[in-house]
């Protein structure tokens, strides 16, 4: 049947089962926004209030689906303004395809009105980039975008379609999805070296990345830590892959992880890395990490293995057929002593915080105590995130929505509307920092024109908090440009946006405010108003050992004597 190419993308999306997309129009992409309109009962569009906001939203509906997140934008800076969204998925290996319009052929290459070669400027940061020219090619470039973003290590694709594309037209024929290639390249020599290297350990750790959930492999690893009997860390990106209540589990690991998790990979004997990269904010300073133990690495993607750190074996494939593989392999491990031994670390160094005053901790506390630990809890980037990782039990996969790589101010706000958006069962939460919610407060329009009942905290202590608390430490208390204690007032804002809001200052209002806002269903901002200096510890400094782990109780020993 002969179809526009605006009829094309539409038709393509629905062949690829997107029931959602996050946006914004402009002229280069008009006509595929005209036949959106005509299938608004197929694909729905939440129009957001900035194409950043969009592209967090695809993103955080990905991470909380599982599906491939779709937005658009137009030509110029409606593209441009997509690069931090694009980049943050890229960075956490996010499925996501942005679609953009430009201007018509023969305008390209004039510096035309909005014109941008988006594709040029996205390239280092897409699994994939394509401009399209020719309407013939159209149907195939998008199949082969969704395929390219959900394939082997998960990310983002950019199509880039002419404006004359958009209303040309040529034959279409439907096509079924192709489904996602999985990167298995493994041997059985590969998985004999890893079976060895396990049953030759006695103080074996796991250490649980991304790539554990991107793979849905939670089950697995669940029985592959109790075969081993090795306890669990994981990072910012593996939240939920393992239960946050479990026995074996040790929490965070890295810059502000456990001092359990880091003095206990300090002294494993064989760490086990699923699915993880061996971020410079897990390793600390690589010349001393984990130097007392052989490194075992699964991962799908082979360019990450001996990347930051040397390992003495890998497995190149999808983690949860590996892990499949090697449980049906492994007899029964028993390393009695050993687990005792992290027992009583985690009784040792408990994570604490002042318990007479309104904290951030506290909050995440009630939070978790309220919802269950079942709650989809997105963050921005600082503090507050630290504290989210920190004092959330994760119980399920795709329920902790951050930016990890990239550490993107104004990420949480969108990324929790696309998890509702996607997950309507769940209970979303995003917890921000005061500079974090200015970024991209304004898609509280947004949460509040589709009536999307989202909760907002904001842990407002006036100050740029994990850049003060550095400032504290290591600047001599110099803050510079830190200070944020101005006129702007968030529950006015909020309410000014559509949203009802809520401001605390004590303890006993946080868990009536808590409540308040999930029996609402409707957009909630809660203001959390704490003390300027409160600190997240346990840390590591930048470049040292993660084995130097310090706490509030360290540094004031550390100042005494």
């Amino acid at each position: 049947m002969q179809l526009t190419g605006s009829q094309i993308v539409i038709e393509c999306l629905k062949e690829q089962g997107v029931d959602t997309v996050f946006g914004y129009p402009g002229g280069s992409i008009l006509n595929i926004y005209d036949e959106l309109y005509k299938h608004s009962d197929e694909i729905t569009h939440i129009l957001t209030s900035h194409e950043q906001g969009a592209s967090h939203a695809a993103d955080g509906y990905a991470r909380a689906t599982g599906k491939v997140g779709v937005c658009f934008a137009t030509s110029g800076p409606g593209a441009t303004n997509l690069v931090t969204g694009i980049a943050t998925a890229y960075m956490d290996s996010v499925p996501l395809v942005a679609i953009t319009a430009n201007v018509t052929l023969p305008l390209l290459g004039k510096d035309s009105f909005q014109e941008v070669d988006i594709a040029g400027v996205t390239m280092p940061i897409t699994k994939h980039g394509y401009i399209v020219k020719d309407v013939t090619k159209l149907a195939s470039t998008l199949r082969m975008a969704f395929k390219i973003a959900k394939s082997g290590r998960p990310g983002p694709v950019l199509v880039d379609i002419t404006k004359d594309v958009t209303a040309n037209q040529c034959e279409y024929t439907p096509e079924k999805p192709e489904p996602a290639e999985v990167n298995n390249a493994y041997t059985d020599e590969d998985i004999q070296v890893a079976l060895d290297l396990i049953q030759n350990a006695e103080k074996p750790y796991i250490y649980l990345g991304g790539g554990a959930i991107l793979s849905g492999a939670s089950r697995e690893v669940k029985e592959f830590s109790e075969k081993i009997q090795a306890p669990v860390c994981d990072t910012l990106m593996a939240k939920g892959a393992f239960d946050g209540k479990a026995e074996l589990y040790t929490g965070m690991i890295g810059m502000h992880g456990t001092k359990t998790s880091n003095f206990g990979v300090s002294q494993c004997d064989l760490l086990i890395a699923l699915g993880a990269r061996f971020s410079d904010r897990v390793v600390g300073n690589p010349k001393k990490f984990a130097e007392n133990a052989k490194i075992l690495h699964i991962d799908i993607d082979a360019a990450e293995v001996n990347k930051n750190i040397r390992t003495d074996a890998a497995i190149i494939g999808d983690l949860k057929t590996v892990l499949k593989e090697l449980n049906s392999k492994l007899t029964q491990q028993s390393h009695p002593e050993w687990v005792a031994e992290i027992k009583v670390l985690k009784e040792k160094y408990p994570l604490k915080y002042e318990s007479d005053k309104l904290t951030c901790p506290y909050v995440i506390e009630e939070l978790d105590r309220i919802t269950e630990g079942k709650a989809i809890v997105s963050t921005d980037v600082g503090q507050h995130q630290m504290w989210a990782a920190q004092y959330y039990r994760y119980t399920e996969p795709r329920t902790f929505l951050t930016s990890g790589g990239l550490g993107t101010m104004g990420y949480g706000l969108g990324a929790c509307i696309g998890a509702k958006v996607g997950r309507p069962d769940k209970i979303c939460v995003n917890i921000a920092g005061d500079g974090c919610f200015r970024m991209n407060l304004n898609e509280l329009a947004t949460a509040s024109r589709y009536n999307i009942p989202i909760i907002q905290i904001v842990i407002n202590n006036h100050v740029l908090g994990m850049v003060r608390q550095w400032q504290t430490l290591f600047y001599g208390k110099r803050y510079s440009q830190t200070i944020l204690t101005d006129k702007v007032d968030f529950v006015k804002v909020s309410e000014g946006l559509g949203c009802e809001a809520i401001r605390i200052t004590k303890r006993e209002e946080v868990a009536p405010a808590i409540e308040k806002a999930i029996a609402l269903k409707k957009p909630v901002v809660i203001e959390c108003v704490i003390e300027e200096d409160d600190k997240v510890f346990p840390m590591v400094p930048a470049g040292a050992a993660i084995s130097d782990a310090f706490d509030a109780e360290d540094l004031e020993n550390r100042q005494l004597s």
